[in-house]
């Protein structure tokens, strides 16, 4: 059967990283590459203790070894882990860098769906959902870019459609397993390089789905924006989703105008009519059939992978 895993470098709390790890145990993962980007002596523990868990706390010796120094940017983190992941005896035939608000959702075993992947690909990418505000099982579902996406995107957001990759406040992309065993690679956050060269004809996974907790609530929203806006997914470097030719703004200028030109009631609108859970984004959603109710269980996985650990 082929077998597969996954790196991720995390800061969060003990019980955010734990309920991550224990899913995707549960999903059928072999090896987990868990980077911890703080000090955390209880996550680490617990998950040093699991038989298919590899940890390691960032401290200056690791980024030594890897870098020379600690990368400012915690993209340059990411990357640089998930490389480091895929050089050791990985134990896998194949890897996938997410992050602990990502979590991968099956149609059937991730491991079945791999082993359909002809011996050729090198790659396979799957695609997000973004999970509604407010909300613990609705996620509005991946548009395609095919000549029909901005039309839909300018129906469900009709005041901030224009501004938005897909309808999706992060990214669209999503995620590249990569086989095991290849010479020279390199991880970026959505893509990975053989020496210079992207890995080619990555195929589409659409019996994977990539469920991105992007937004949690308008607290959560909140409390993230401030970081993102300045050095994360909304940050000044990241392109605009139309052309400003055509009216288009980044992320980061559209937040900069509306709390110039609104505040805090601005951000809140776009929250609302973007992010926000409610009966009217649900009906807008399923109008183009791309509302996804997905109940997943975090909390099972939780009692059989760490029955011992408690917050």
């Amino acid at each position: 059967m082929t077998t597969w895993g996954l790196a991720a470098t995390i800061r969060a709390p003990a019980a955010d990283i734990l309920r991550f790890a224990a899913y995707h145990l549960d999903q059928g993962a072999h090896r987990l590459f868990i980077y911890l980007d703080d000090e955390n002596p209880t996550a680490f523990e617990a998950l040093k203790a699991h038989s298919k868990i590899r940890v390691q706390t960032c401290d200056e010796g690791h980024w030594k070894r890897l870098a020379g120094k600690r990368p400012n940017k915690h993209q340059v983190r990411q990357t640089l882990n998930a490389t480091h992941a895929y050089q050791r005896r990985t134990e896998v035939d194949w890897l996938i860098h997410i992050d602990v608000d990502e979590f991968l959702v099956a149609q059937q075993p991730v491991a079945q769906v791999l082993d359909t992947v002809p011996s050729n690909v090198t790659s396979a990418r799957v695609r997000p959902m973004e999970v509604l505000g407010g909300s613990v099982n609705a996620y509005k579902a991946f548009v395609p870019a095919n000549g029909q996406r901005r039309s839909v995107v300018n129906q469900i957001y009709p005041r901030f459609g224009a501004h938005l990759t897909g309808g999706f406040l992060s990214h669209v992309a999503g995620k590249l397993f990569v086989r095991s065993g290849l010479d020279d690679i390199t991880f970026k956050i959505h893509n990975a390089f053989q020496g210079d060269a992207m890995l080619p004809n990555a195929t589409e996974i659409s019996q994977v789905d990539l469920a991105h907790c992007h937004a949690k609530s308008w607290k959560d929203w909140q409390a993230s924006f401030r970081y993102r806006h300045e050095q994360g997914s909304y940050r000044a470097e990241l392109k605009p989703a139309t052309p400003p030719e055509r009216g288009g703004l980044s992320l980061h200028d559209l937040f900069r105008k509306i709390e110039t030109d609104e505040g805090e009631a601005g951000l809140r609108a776009f929250y609302d009519e973007v992010i926000g859970d409610s009966p009217d984004l649900r009906a807008r959603l399923s109008a183009h059939d791309l509302l996804r109710i997905v109940p997943l269980d975090y909390e099972s996985p939780m009692a059989r992978h760490f029955p011992d650990v408690t917050f």
